[in-house]
C-alpha cells in the first residue's frame, strides 16, 4: 500500500470531522503548510486529502488563494436537504421489504442507543448514533448504488445535520420521528417508512430558520484566524 495514500486517507477523515464538529467553519482557510505542521507530515499528504475533500464538495480549491472549508448558500443547502430526504425515503421503502431479521435487530438496538444519550441530552452522542442508525437503513436498502449515494450526501451535510440537534427539543422530536421510521420498517410499510424517513430529513419552514440561526450561532463563537494563531 502506498504510504502517502494511506496517510493522505487518515488525514481527509481528520480534516473531515473538524469540519462537521465546527472546529473548521465555513470559510475558513485551509493551509498545506500549517496542515503539514499540525500533523506533522510533508504537505504532499496534505494536498492529497484536501483534493479528496474537494471532490466530496467540503472543500474549495480556490486559484492562487489556496483551499478553504467550503460555505453554502441557504438555497443549495435546502436543496441538498430535500435530495437527501429522498434518497432516505427510498432506503427506507427497499430496507421495510428487504432488511433480513438479523438487520432488523440491529436496527432496534440502534435507536436503544439513541434513546440512552436522548435522556441524557448528549447532543454529540446522540449524533454519532444517529449517524449509525441511519447507515443501518442505507446498508438494510440493500442497493449498493443507492447506499453510495446516501452515504456521499450525508457526509457532505453532516456539519448541519450535527448542528440541528443541538437546537432546544430536537433531540426529543428526532428520537420520537426515529420511532415511526422502526416501527415502519418492522412492519414491512414501505410507503409508511418513506415518509417517514423524508418527513424526518427535509428543512422547512421552522426547521430551516432554526437550522440557520443554530449556523449562525456557532460561526459567531468561533475564533477568527488571527485569533487561533494567537492561542
Amino acid at each position: 500500500m502506498d504510504k502517502n495514500a494511506s496517510l493522505a486517507d487518515q488525514l481527509r477523515e481528520s480534516i473531515e470531522e473538524s469540519i462537521a464538529t465546527g472546529t473548521l467553519t465555513p470559510g475558513a482557510p485551509l493551509d498545506e503548510v500549517e496542515l503539514a505542521r499540525q500533523y506533522k507530515v510533508s504537505r504532499t499528504p496534505v494536498r492529497e486529502a484536501l483534493l479528496q475533500l474537494a471532490a466530496t464538495g467540503m472543500v474549495d480549491m480556490r486559484h492562487r488563494r489556496g483551499a478553504a472549508v467550503a460555505e453554502l448558500g441557504a438555497r443549495r443547502l435546502i436543496e441538498m436537504f430535500e435530495v437527501m430526504a429522498e434518497l432516505e425515503a427510498m432506503c427506507g421503502r427497499h430496507a421495510s421489504r428487504r432488511m433480513s431479521d438479523e438487520e432488523r435487530v440491529e436496527l432496534l438496538a440502534a435507536h436503544r442507543a439513541c434513546e440512552a444519550a436522548r435522556s441524557d441530552g448528549d447532543a454529540d452522542r446522540y449524533y454519532h448514533l444517529n449517524e449509525h442508525f441511519h447507515h443501518l437503513i442505507y446498508a438494510g436498502s440493500h442497493s449498493e448504488f443507492l447506499r453510495e449515494q446516501a452515504l456521499a450526501l450525508s457526509r457532505r451535510l453532516r456539519p448541519y445535520r450535527r448542528l440541528q440537534l443541538r437546537v432546544k427539543g430536537r433531540l426529543g422530536a428526532s428520537y420520537s420521528e426515529h420511532q415511526a421510521v422502526v416501527d415502519a420498517i418492522i412492519a414491512g410499510e414501505g410507503d409508511v417508512a418513506a415518509q417517514a424517513l423524508r418527513a424526518h430529513v427535509v428543512v422547512q419552514g421552522e426547521r430551516f430558520a432554526d437550522l440557520m440561526a443554530a449556523l449562525a450561532h456557532w460561526q459567531a463563537s468561533q475564533p477568527t484566524p488571527a485569533e487561533s494563531a494567537m492561542s
